[in-house]
Order: structure tokens, then sequence, then C-alpha cells
């Protein structure tokens, strides 16, 4: 098992008639998952992916990724929420947060469309001034703002730098099979294409195309990342919850949610999880967030948001547990040497590794946290390799799909995310919402 569920530290606070009670609730989600009878079953693709993948899409993932790395300084990511947090968390996680700035055989990498920013996309273009560019943009209709806009803008880039001719070898599109304004554009102008699966979700689709182009760019063994997941899809289809620590996870979840703990705070203790930590909180926010219900995902990297939000967390409100990611094999070490002098009084820790001194600190924090009323779930993953993030990443996943059934809702569906864009929209003018602008308008002339 590349990743393992400690109980310990949630024990004070569940008891094991609520597992038992729990037990029927979770082998109903099981069932409705694997028998595809539940809400969103039309999204579901993500449950085989690791095992039932376009062999010959895979393989032109591979050779793309070497063409990008060999011909480009600069590759550029557009895409917004899972068309760009999976594949930069993975790159992260494995790599470094610090990648661009390392030394390395392939191009530096950047993410666009992910935002509005007249100042970051700004930085971005003279980031890729005088250098040799490629770009992916990832987007099922082609029309979602944030990515269209970056498009439009890097487009326009590689075409006058290149010619029109010559960008198509330096754009590479992922988006649907067969329909839509971005796939009938890269047809009609012969960009090559990678398929954003339809029945597999946004923030489901890193191990797609979605996800797998961008790491393989980073130069991370894709088969290995898959071989992690897929491992954990035949590892994690037992329905009992003691013998399958994801179901676990989800039941612990919603166990703890009834007893009013609504928010879920995903602790790393490692900078490399920033990005995972991103990645995890669009999966359980957009999934469980509706119908007035939901666990809120929220995260922290420990210790350095112990000197920040660590008092809240300690004496704050209890309404929250905290989930522990501890990383056992980090694959570096580094001494702390010997101060003769020792001005600053830490000659105890002389000639001791800072994993050690880190897995201390994550073991003081545990036992803190819990006095103080938190509960604790601590997710132990054997090392930092391609094959245990993919098998974390599908742990997180199918959890995922359970705890929005546990919770009665539809784990697969984001109704929610609609609002913004459509009074955006009308603010900005675009044809066919005339009436809610002028709604929305009445409304700012009362502000």
């Amino acid at each position: 098992m590349s990743i393992r569920l400690v109980d310990s530290y949630v024990t004070p606070f569940v008891s094991e008639n609520e597992y038992a009670y729990m037990q029927s609730m979770v082998s109903a989600a099981h069932t409705m998952l694997h028998e595809k009878s539940g809400q969103g079953n039309a999204f579901l693709g993500w449950v085989d992916l690791p095992r039932d993948y376009d062999k010959e899409e895979y393989a032109r993932i591979k050779v793309a990724a070497e063409k990008i790395r060999s011909s480009c300084d600069v590759f550029i990511v557009i895409g917004i929420g899972g068309s760009y947090l999976g594949s930069r968390a993975v790159i992260e996680f494995l790599k470094s947060p610090l990648y661009n700035n390392l030394k390395k055989d392939g191009p530096e990498i950047y993410f666009s469309g992910c935002n509005i920013s007249a100042t970051n996309m700004r930085e971005l273009l003279e980031i890729c001034e005088g250098r040799d560019v490629c770009i992916n943009v990832i987007s099922k209709s082609g029309t979602t703002t944030e990515p269209a806009v970056a498009f439009r803008i890097f487009r326009e880039l590689l075409e006058k730098k290149y010619g029109a001719d010559g960008a198509k070898e330096h754009i590479f599109v992922t988006t649907d099979r067969a329909k839509g304004t971005l796939k009938g554009f890269a047809d009609k102008v012969g960009y090559e294409t990678f398929v954003v699966p339809d029945d597999v979700g946004g923030r489901f689709s890193v191990l797609s195309a979605v996800g797998l182009l961008p790491i393989a760019v980073a130069g991370i063994d894709i088969d290995a990342l898959m071989k992690g997941a897929d491992d954990a899809r035949v590892a994690f289809a037992d329905p009992d919850i003691q013998k399958n620590d994801c179901y676990k996870y989800a039941a612990l979840r919603n166990i703890l949610y009834r007893k009013g703990k609504v928010t879920e705070i995903l602790v790393g203790y490692e900078p490399f999880m920033q990005m995972f930590c991103e990645w995890w909180k669009q999966l359980y926010g957009e999934s469980e967030g509706k119908d007035q219900k939901g666990i809120y995902p929220s995260s922290v990297i420990f210790s350095t948001d112990l000197h920040s939000l660590g008092q809240y967390i300690q004496d704050g409100m209890r309404n929250l547990f905290e989930t522990v990611i501890s990383v056992k094999d980090t694959g570096v070490t580094q001494e702390i040497p010997h101060d003769p002098e020792n001005i600053d009084g830490l000659n105890f820790l002389s000639g001791k590794d800072l994993n050690y001194v880190n897995s201390m600190a994550q073991q003081g924090t545990l036992f803190a946290h819990v006095d103080g009323g938190v509960p604790n779930v601590l997710l132990e993953l054997e090392d930092r390799s391609a094959h245990s993030l993919g098998y974390m990443i599908y742990f997180f996943e199918k959890a995922c799909a359970i705890s929005g059934y546990l919770l009665g809702v539809n784990p697969f569906d984001q109704p929610g995310v609609e609002a913004y864009k459509k009074n955006m929209f009308a603010l900005l003018g675009k044809p066919g919402y005339e009436e809610q602008k002028a709604a929305l308008d009445a409304r700012i002339a009362k502000l």
C-alpha cells in the first residue's frame, strides 16, 4: 500500500459503533459508483481510466512531449480549474515548486489562463521574449473566458514569431473529441489535438491527456504515475471500511461532519505539496459544496503556517478537523551542521537530518492539536515517487466520490460555477445578456 490511513489521532472523537453505522451507507455508495446507478453517472470515466485509457493517444502524448522538450525553451499551459491544477500539482510535487529555476533538460513551464490579470500576462510575455515557445491550450469548449483570452494573446505571439504555418508546430490543443469551438478551430487550422474525455469531469482529469501532456513535458515518468493509480484502483475495490483506507477516510469525513466539524484542513509538511493542496481543494470543494451542504476544504503547509494559522487551529472554534499527509521518504537528506560557538543554542540538533526534525515537528503538532480538541486523520505516503503520487491521486478521487454520495449530493456536477460567469458576461456586454445587464446596472447604481 503506497498510502496508509492511521486513525490513532481520531479515535478520541469517533467510536467503533459509528464506523458500523456508516458501513451500510458506504456499501450503498460503493454500489452506486460501480454499478453507475447514482447521480452524475455519466461522468465516471475516471474510475477505470488508469487501466482503460486510449493507448494510441497515450503514445502520441509521449511523442509530443519529447518534441516540446527538444524544441522549446518555454512551455505555456493554458487552462483553468482542473485543466491546470492537476498537472501543476504533479510537477511541483515530483520536481519542485522551484522547477523553473533548477537545472533541467527540458523547458521552463508556466501556467496561464487561470486568472484575468494583466500583470501576470505581461510578466509571462516578458519571459517569452527572445525564446522558443510552445503552448498547450486546454479547454473542452474553447469559450471559457480566462483560457480563451490567454489563447488569443499567445496565439498572436506565436503567429508573429513563427508565421501562421510555423506556429502550428508550437501549438497543442486538448479539447473535446468531436465538437466545440476549439475543436473546430484546431481541425481547421491543423493543430495537433488531444482529448478531454466526455465522461471525465475537469477536476478528475489529471490522469487523462489534460494532465499527462504537461506532466510528460516536465520529464516525469507517466507510466509509473498511471501504474500507481491503477494499483490503487485495484486496492480500493473492497466496500469494507476496515479493509479499505480510501473508504474509511470518506466515512471519517462524514462522521466528523455530522458532529459539526464542517471545515477540513489538508496539512502538508513540505512546500512541494502546496499545489497538490490546491488541486485537492478544487476536487472536494467543487464536488461537495452544493445544496447548502459540504465540508469546507482548506489547507496549510507546516511548519510554516504554524506561525500564522497555528494559533487558530490550536485554540479557535472547534468546527474543524485536519487530514495530515506525511511523506515517509522524500528522497533527499540535509544534515544540520555543528556550530562551535552554539550561537543559536541549537547544537542539540547538530548532525541530525532535517527530515527527522520535520517529523518531530509533525508528531508534536499532532499531539498538540488533538489535545486541543482537533481530530486528525493521518495519511502516510510511502515516498515521493510518481507511482506513490498516482496512487494518492486515485485515493482522493475515489474517496471524494464515496464521500459525496454519503453527503447526499451529486459529486460530479458544479451548477454554482456558472453564476459568476453569467454576471460577468452581462456586465461586459456579451450579446444575449442585455436584460441581465440592465438588472445588474440598476443594482450597481444603488450601491
